[in-house]
């Protein structure tokens, strides 16, 4: 899906404005000081990132205005809740907001059918979740959320797996200075010390690795642990905990290398 020529939503493409940080920052200060004029040239200058977004979902069966119109709803929803005291990039913000529309829009008009009481269940679980996420400042857990809607937590996440969509292990969820972090990066893994140190003999390529970086392959590999849970643990973000991560791979493989 190419973008190149007047095709979503009638707009000419390749007339689209790009604005720079300093721009979308004073814009974004206007907008949420009630300037409507700022907010609407906000909306415009950054079409080409809701643009940039919908190609991910062009095998999805839906048209691209429809993709379009759905990704600016995202678009303006992160406009709106953009806190302008956080050190982030609102591209970096935006991005998962726009994602986040798209699928929630797909996923209402899935063909494959969910009750609509498992439904209504879990968006009250996401709602709930994001309550206590903004209460206690960290990710709940599944039985606090259940605890909360007094439901089981089987009964919690057969109604959250129900209505997610399957993504490809490699789909980027985040960026950070232009360095990606995949699905695959936020899964554990549960696989045993033994079969995993014998098949790469781990155990003495990781003797020279600095103390962090082998308590983050530790965490990782030997406890199963998502790299969301290693940077709390360890009290850093999880990109430098993916950077890291992947730089003790690397020494590693160099190791075995040699």
């Amino acid at each position: 899906m190419r973008f190149n020529k007047v095709e979503i939503c009638g707009i000419d493409t390749s007339r689209l404005k790009t604005l720079t940080e300093r721009e979308k920052t004073a814009l974004l200060q206007q907008s949420h000081a009630g300037d409507k004029a700022a907010r609407e040239a906000l909306i415009n200058g950054n079409l080409r990132l809701v643009l940039s977004v919908i190609q991910r979902f062009s095998d999805r069966g839906e048209t691209p205005d429809d993709l379009f119109q759905v990704g600016c709803i995202g678009l303006i929803k992160a406009i709106d809740h953009f806190d302008l005291n956080q050190n982030v990039r609102f591209s970096t913000y935006a991005v998962p907001m726009i994602i986040g529309e798209i699928r929630r829009h797909l996923r209402d008009y899935n063909p494959i059918r969910v009750s609509r009481s498992i439904r209504d269940t879990a968006y009250r679980a996401m709602q709930i979740k994001e309550q206590l996420q903004n209460e206690t400042q960290r990710e709940p857990r599944v039985e606090e959320i259940a605890a909360k809607m007094g439901l089981s937590k089987q009964a919690v996440v057969l109604a959250l797996e129900a209505i997610v969509d399957p993504v490809s292990l490699y789909e980027p969820v985040y960026f950070d200075a232009g360095d990606p972090i995949y699905v695959m990066d936020q899964i554990g893994d549960s696989s045993s010390d033994l079969n995993w140190i014998d098949e790469i003999l781990l155990k003495q390529a990781i003797r020279d690795l600095p103390e962090r970086e082998k308590r983050i392959l530790s965490l990782r590999f030997f406890n199963g642990m998502t790299q969301t849970e290693v940077a709390s643990e360890i009290g850093i973000s999880q990109a430098q905990v993916s950077r890291l991560e992947k730089g003790a791979m690397q020494k590693v493989k160099r190791h075995q290398a040699e």
